[in-house]
């Protein structure tokens, strides 16, 4: 088994190609140590102590190094920990554990007006269908929050987590193409 490696826009963050599926649909993310407990992959690599977020999406799994981590030496323990992994065919969540499904906490989901659910059917097809592939091909992933007032509410993961150029993303690159599309969309914000 080989394990293809990529950069991400943020130069903490790589992502790594198993050659293989890793979640069958969706996304998780693992931003601390407790966290990951629910999965022994996860906790694998907050095990090498230089790890500060995971994410596995469909194909890959995004790896973030603590501030002053060293990639040279950091690299090797990950390819390491994900070839034991799938070459053991090890479950990538605890059994008996509901930590395969990523649920937002409410606080973080902003809702929507009922009168707004055309363009928010519109606004969420975009995002499945333009948006996620090109975060995902850059090591994370997007979540929608909300829509109010004419601003869409979204929360990066992942490699797009904390990235400097998430920023210009999300202003430039998605709200551009969401008010050429759904007009009623006057900004984007991060939730």
């Amino acid at each position: 088994m080989y394990i293809e490696t990529e950069t991400t826009p943020n130069p903490a963050t790589l992502k790594f190609l198993p050659g293989q599926a890793v979640m069958e649909t969706g996304t998780r993310e693992f931003a601390s140590p407790e966290a990951a407990e629910a999965s022994p992959l996860a906790d694998a690599l907050f095990g090498t102590g230089e790890v500060t977020n995971v994410l596995f999406g469909r194909d890959f799994v995004s790896v973030t190094a603590a501030p002053g981590a060293d990639w040279s030496a950091l690299k090797p323990q990950v390819v390491a920990i994900l070839l034991d992994h799938f070459i053991s065919q090890a479950p990538l969540f605890a059994p008996g554990s509901a930590a395969a499904f990523a649920v937002p906490p409410e606080d973080e989901d902003l809702g929507d007006d009922p009168a707004d659910a055309d363009v928010v059917a519109q606004i969420r097809d975009l995002i499945e269908t333009r948006v996620r592939p090109a975060v995902a091909g850059d090591g994370g992933d997007i979540q929608y929050r909300g829509f109010r007032e004419g601003v869409v509410y979204l929360s990066m993961q992942g490699a797009c987590s904390g990235c400097p150029s998430s920023t210009a993303t999300l202003k430039h690159g998605i709200e551009g193409l969401l008010k050429h599309y759904v007009p009623e969309v006057t900004e984007v914000r991060a939730a």
